[in-house]
């Protein structure tokens, strides 16, 4: 018997994470919204983030073979949501540069690394993304991050 989808997420969202979002460049830049994210390795430099497979940038981020990750500040919650919808998404009134790849990255952000994909491996109905960082910044040391406990946003409490 399948353990239950529903209990599963509501299980798996008492787990708080920061908020991430990962962009593709190329002709038509696209970006989602991403907490399924992890640092893989040290050495090499690998990050990794999960796409569903029914998404509808998962074109884009084959066809590119890279992507930027920006770790969002509590500022930016506004960003969070633009890229959590489906569909195309708009870059030009949002301070963006791109470092080795061409994919967007979101100048407000806490850090950003700059991935190329070195493998795509099946999860389900996710496609994981392995990225090995090219380039990467810390902009905010000590910056409050943007997180996402519960079904909601969330801050670090002053003091914490």
């Amino acid at each position: 018997m399948a353990f239950d989808a529903g209990l599963q997420r509501k299980i798996m969202g008492h787990f708080a994470t920061g908020v991430t979002v990962v962009t593709s460049g190329g002709d038509e830049p696209t970006g989602l919204t991403a907490n399924s994210v992890t640092s893989l390795s040290l050495d090499p430099p690998l990050v990794l983030f999960a796409l569903a497979k029914k998404a509808g940038s998962q074109d884009a981020f084959r066809q590119s073979r890279c992507f930027a990750m920006s770790i969002l500040s509590s500022a930016q919650q506004d960003i969070s949501n633009r890229f959590a919808t489906p569909g195309p998404k708009e870059f030009a009134d949002l301070k963006t540069r791109t470092a080795e790849t061409g994919a967007p990255i979101f100048e407000e952000s806490l850090a950003w690394v700059d991935c190329r994909v070195t493998e795509i491996v099946e999860g389900g109905d996710h496609d994981i993304f392995i990225g090995e960082i090219v380039a990467g910044e810390l902009l905010q040391e000590g910056g409050n991050p943007l997180l996402y406990y519960s079904g909601g946003y969330r801050e670090i409490a002053n003091g914490a």
